[in-house]
C-alpha cells in the first residue's frame, strides 16, 4: 500500500471546446467517498495555446498536488470535429478538377498533419512538465483516446504513471487512497521505465453514481459557466452490446449495458438547470435507447423529466428497433431536439457492417415520430457513405429512402451528416481492410504518412470519386444558395447516378428494386434555406 493523496489536480488536454463531463464525474466520484482530497480541474481547452504551459506551471505550483490526471479526449488526426477541415481538405486533394485547389490541399494537409503532430507532443510535454516539476507525484492519463492507444500512451508518458483504459471512477478513487495495485484496467510505467498491463476484472458498478453535486464542482472548475449554453453531456448507462464493424464502444464500456438510477439522472439534469439555466442537454450513452431493457429505462427517464415538468432540449444517439408510439410521443414532450442516428438505406449495407437492427423497422420508428406530433425537430442522418459492401445499387436506395424521409419530416428538417469509416485499430473492419490487402498488416494506426491517413478515412474508388466530387460541387454551389451541404450533396448524387453510365451498373434486381420503392414517393418542393 502506497501513500494516499491529499490532492489532486485533474488537466483536461486541449481539444474543442465542448463540455468535460468524464472528468467532472471522476472528481465527483472521488469527493463523495474522500470528502477531505483537495480537487482542482484546468480546462486547458479554455486557456489560449500560448498561455498553457505556464498556466498549468502556476495551478502546479498553487497546489502541489499529490496526483496529476490529465484526460486526453481525441488523438487519430482523421476524427472530424467542429474546428477540423481535414474532410475537405482530403476531398480537395483526391477528387478536386483544378489543379490549384489541389495544391492548396497539399499545403494545407501538411499544415493539418503538422498541427496533429505538435498536439500530441504538446500533450506529452504537459506531463513532462507535472513530472520534472512533482518528481514525486502520481502521473495519471486517461480519456477517450488511452482507452484506445492505451499502450501507445504508456510508452511515451513520463517514468511513475498510470494509464487508466475505460472507465476511470473506481479506478481514479483507488489511485488516490494509495492501492499498490489499483482496480480496473490499466498500464503503468514503473519509475525504471518498464510497462505493465492489468486488465479489468469487473465492470464499474454505475448503479451506484449519484447526481453530480455541481456546488462543489463549481468550486473546483469555476469555469463551468463558460459551458453553460451549450450541449451538456449527462451519462445514464454504460456498455453496448452490439457489434458494429466500426465501432470501439464495446471496446471502451464492455459489451454489457449497465444503468444509472433514472431519479439520479433527472436529479443531475435538474441541478443543472436550477444552478445554471442549462437548457440542452446530451445524453453521452454510446446509444441512449438500442436494447429492448434500455428502451424501458430510457422511459423511466423520460417519465421522470415529464413529471417534473422540466423544460429541456435533448438529444442524444438513438437506435429505434423497439420504439413505440407511447415512448415517440414522450420522447418528443420531453424536448426532444433532434433525431440523431446512423442511417443507410440499404439492408445490404446494414447487414455487411453487423449494425444489428431492420431497415424497415427504423422506417416504421420514423412514422411514429411523425404520427406522434413531429414538429420542427431535425433528423440527422450519420450516413457511412462508401462502406465496405456499398454499390451503385445501395447507394441509389439510400438516396430514395432519403426523399421518404424528405416528404415524411419536410426536406429543410432532414440534415444527411456525410462522414466516412475511420479505421480504428482492433474493430472487424480494421481486419477486414488488413485481409483484403488494403492496409498492411504491421501499419501504424497513429502514423504521420498523409497517404496512410487518407486510407484510414475509407472512402475507395470508384464511389469515392462520385462522392468526393458530389460533395465538393455542393461546397461551391452554397455560394449561390443557402441550401444544407449534406442535402445538396445527396441532389448531385442522384442527378449523376441518373446517368448512363451509371445507371449501367445497376443490378436487374437492384433496378427493379429501386422502380418498387419510386411510387411510394411524393416529394413535394421545398424552399432552400
Amino acid at each position: 500500500m502506497t501513500t494516499s493523496a491529499r490532492s489532486v489536480l485533474y488537466v483536461r488536454l486541449p481539444c474543442w471546446k465542448i463540455y468535460p463531463g468524464g472528468v467532472i464525474y471522476v472528481a465527483d466520484y472521488v469527493h463523495k467517498h474522500r470528502p477531505e482530497v483537495e480537487q482542482q480541474l484546468l480546462d486547458l481547452a479554455l486557456v489560449p495555446k500560448a498561455q498553457r504551459k505556464e498556466v498549468l506551471r502556476e495551478r502546479i505550483a498553487a497546489l502541489r498536488p499529490d496526483v496529476v490526471a490529465f484526460s486526453w479526449r481525441n488523438m487519430q488526426s482523421f476524427g472530424p470535429h467542429p474546428e477540423d477541415d481535414a474532410l475537405d481538405v482530403v476531398m480537395n486533394f483526391d477528387h478536386a478538377k483544378s489543379p490549384l485547389r489541389r495544391l492548396k490541399a497539399a499545403k494545407d494537409a501538411v499544415r493539418i498533419i503538422y498541427d496533429y503532430a505538435a498536439s500530441r507532443f504538446d500533450n506529452f510535454g504537459y506531463m513532462k512538465l507535472a513530472r520534472r516539476l512533482l518528481p514525486e507525484a502520481q502521473i495519471v492519463v486517461g480519456g477517450t483516446a488511452v482507452s484506445i492507444f492505451g499502450k501507445y500512451v504508456a510508452e511515451r508518458c513520463p517514468a511513475g504513471s498510470t494509464v487508466v483504459v475505460g472507465e476511470g471512477e473506481d479506478t481514479m478513487l483507488s489511485l488516490v487512497e494509495g492501492a499498490a495495485e489499483p482496480v480496473g484496467e490499466y498500464y503503468r510505467k514503473d519509475r525504471e521505465g518498464r510497462i505493465s498491463h492489468h486488465s479489468r476484472g469487473e465492470n464499474f458498478d454505475l448503479a451506484s453514481r449519484t447526481a453530480v453535486d455541481f456546488d462543489y464542482i463549481e468550486a473546483i472548475f469555476p469555469e463551468i459557466h463558460s459551458y453553460k449554453d451549450d450541449y451538456i453531456g449527462v451519462n445514464t448507462k454504460r456498455g453496448c452490446p452490439f457489434q458494429c464493424h466500426f465501432c470501439i464502444y464495446n471496446k471502451i464500456e464492455g459489451a454489457h449495458q449497465r444503468y444509472r438510477d433514472p431519479v439520479e439522472i433527472v436529479d443531475e439534469i435538474e441541478a443543472l438547470q436550477r444552478k445554471f439555466g442549462v437548457r440542452k442537454i446530451w445524453f453521452t450513452d454510446a446509444q441512449f435507447c438500442s436494447t429492448r431493457r434500455s428502451v424501458k429505462h430510457v422511459e423511466q427517464v423520460l417519465d421522470e423529466i415529464l413529471a417534473r415538468g422540466l423544460k429541456i432540449q435533448w438529444s442524444g444517439y438513438l437506435r429505434l428497433n423497439f420504439l413505440t408510439p407511447e415512448i415517440a410521443r414522450k420522447m418528443l414532450d420531453s424536448g426532444l431536439s433532434s433525431i440523431d442516428l446512423s442511417f443507410t438505406g440499404s439492408q445490404e449495407v446494414i447487414d455487411a457492417l453487423t449494425l444489428g437492427y431492420s431497415l424497415d423497422q427504423q422506417m416504421d420508428a420514423f412514422r411514429m415520430f411523425r404520427d406522434s406530433g413531429f414538429a420542427d425537430q431535425k433528423v440527422k442522418l450519420y450516413m457511412p457513405l462508401n462502406a465496405p459492401g456499398e454499390t451503385v445499387q445501395t447507394l441509389r436506395m439510400t438516396l430514395d429512402r432519403i426523399k421518404e424521409l424528405y416528404a415524411m419530416f419536410g426536406r429543410d428538417n432532414v440534415l444527411p451528416f456525410i462522414f466516412f469509416i475511420g479505421v480504428q485499430p482492433g474493430t472487424p473492419v480494421e481486419k477486414l481492410l488488413i485481409g483484403q490487402g488494403y492496409l498492411k498488416a504491421d501499419y501504424d494506426p497513429l502514423t504521420l504518412n498523409p497517404f496512410i491517413i487518407k486510407k484510414l478515412l475509407y472512402n475507395p474508388k470508384p464511389l469515392g470519386r462520385l462522392i468526393g466530387r458530389a460533395y465538393l460541387e455542393a461546397m461551391e454551389s452554397l455560394d449561390k444558395t443557402s441550401d444544407y451541404i449534406g442535402r445538396a450533396t445527396m441532389d448531385i448524387l442522384d442527378r449523376e447516378l441518373a446517368k448512363p453510365q451509371w445507371r449501367a451498373r445497376l443490378r436487374p434486381t437492384a433496378r427493379r428494386q429501386v422502380v418498387s420503392l419510386s411510387p411510394r414517393l411524393s416529394v413535394e418542393p421545398a424552399a432552400r434555406r
